[in-house]
């Protein structure tokens, strides 16, 4: 009981830890956010140009797009960008040696990002639906948030995996990691069906948690899809991240052995 209680404790501080980072790059975090409520809303207000019979949904379309790309990214680059953070601020030694299991530094990682993130989407949220004046009443908040929740999951997987490349390149390994994001950006359909996408292309589209995680939100929100039709997907979901999470800590700690066998986990350059 002392040792769960002790790993509890540490986890808790990585999330307090990270919240007062923003705190300490505040001016960082505004900018970030008011260009996310930017490109949300000019996202959205392509939509205003179509005719007037297409204009609601095709604005709420993309919007649900965008804020939730906004959602899933920040969880990627969260994650993916952990050992980078570390690095900025000098403290890879002392958060990679303290006396706590290496599952729950990063789970306390993975928590702070799911809890920004979340904080972030609904901020951005509020300010499109009072721009856009968007009143969806026959949207399932609770189903879309079910999904959301499952989505998470893999997503903090292939995080786990992206935070591998900071770690394998001190130099180019966080600019890599962005290569995998626009990856899952050009093939999710976050701006558009993925019908439209090559059949080269397309089949990339259907390993992608965030194309299931756009479909069913859209459905529960445009179509008022009733929670129960969405358990399957929210299963598949989880089901995914219980296979992807795994495999990113396998993935990440033998990464993290190679870099201090190479002498590479401090160094900046």
């Amino acid at each position: 009981m002392i040792a769960v209680e002790r790993e509890a404790r540490a986890l808790g501080s990585i999330v307090r830890r990270n919240f007062h980072l923003i705190r300490r790059y505040a001016g960082w975090e505004v900018v970030f956010l008011f260009y996310n409520v930017i490109n949300t809303l000019t996202i959205g207000l392509i939509g205003l140009s179509l005719p007037p019979g297409q204009r609601a949904h095709t604005v709420v379309f993309l919007a649900i797009g965008a804020l939730l790309w906004n959602f899933l990214s920040i969880l990627f680059q969260e994650i993916s960008n952990a050992v980078s953070w570390e690095r900025w601020e000098g403290t890879i030694e002392y958060s990679f040696m303290a006396p706590i299991h290496r599952l729950t530094y990063l789970m306390g990682v993975c928590l702070y990002a799911v809890i920004y993130g979340l904080v972030r989407t609904v901020v951005i949220l509020i300010v499109v639906m009072l721009f856009f004046h968007v009143s969806i009443q026959r949207a399932d908040w609770i189903g879309a948030l079910v999904v959301l929740t499952a989505s998470a999951l893999p997503f903090i997987g292939l995080g786990l995996m992206g935070a591998v490349l900071p770690l394998l390149s001190t130099e180019r390994g966080a600019q890599a990691t962005q290569i995998i994001q626009g990856v899952l950006l050009l093939v999710s359909g976050v701006y558009y069906p993925v019908s439209v996408l090559p059949g080269w292309l397309r089949w990339m589209s259907y390993g992608s948690p965030a194309t299931y995680t756009l479909q069913a939100s859209r459905q529960a929100i445009l179509g008022g899809r009733a929670l129960s039709s969405l358990v399957g997907i929210s299963l598949e979901l989880f089901l995914s991240g219980f296979i992807l999470v795994p495999i990113g800590l396998f993935i990440f700690q033998t990464a993290e052995r190679w870099a201090m066998h190479r002498g590479t986990l401090k160094r900046n350059g």
